[in-house]
């Protein structure tokens, strides 16, 4: 990292109850006999993004317990039942108190998404990208990277369960989608059949 290039922070979003998996907080699923929230967030840091933030909310104090999250700077969502927006707004204002340049947004409940596909949406951002996306065939997905200037437009957007999605499709034109289809994959795990992307 050069001195004129601002650090990318990571963003992981992992405070979700896991409601149709019978609640079973998809933080503490197990992946290679560890919580999947570890997988993630070194995903982040081994894609290049510091800090890492992590939004916690459903078992938090369980999480915090069971999951090496040290190298992380952990961040409670006491309104996590209100869905994903909440979470995405939390993990804005923490990361607005630091120097980052830009956020990486990351999802606890997709396994397939690892360092390579920050790596490649990093690199966006790095050739001047100020709103970039993984994207698989063609499709936008996370990882999603918004640069600061971004970040009151995301958190105002931010609403229920929608996450950045409405200010994504608002700004479609100013995101460079970056294609992970060959190194990550898009599905997350949200019903008890897609636990099958954790064997």
């Amino acid at each position: 990292m050069t001195a004129t290039s601002p650090p990318v922070a990571g963003l992981l979003l992992a405070a979700g109850g896991g409601r149709r998996l019978g609640g079973r907080p998809k933080a503490l699923l197990g992946l290679h006999g560890r919580p999947l929230v570890e997988h993630a967030a070194r995903a982040l840091h081994e894609g290049g993004c510091a800090p890492v933030y992590v939004v916690l909310g459903a078992a938090a104090a369980d999480v915090r317990v069971h999951a090496g999250l040290t190298h992380c700077t952990l961040v409670d969502n006491p309104d996590w039942p209100d869905g994903m927006g909440s979470s995405l707004r939390a993990g804005l204002a923490a990361a607005a108190a630091s120097d980052a340049g830009a956020v990486l947004v990351t999802l606890v409940d997709q396994p397939r998404v690892g360092a390579e596909a920050v790596s490649r949406v990093l690199a966006a951002h790095r050739a001047g990208a100020q709103l970039a996306a993984a994207s698989y065939g063609g499709e936008r997905g996370h990882p999603v990277l918004f640069a600061r200037p971004h970040w009151q437009g995301v958190a105002r957007a931010a609403t229920g369960d929608r996450g950045a999605r409405a200010y994504l499709r608002e700004h479609a034109a100013a995101v460079t989608l970056v294609e992970c289809g060959d190194v990550a994959g898009p599905e997350d795990v949200d019903t008890p059949e897609d636990l099958r992307l954790l064997d």
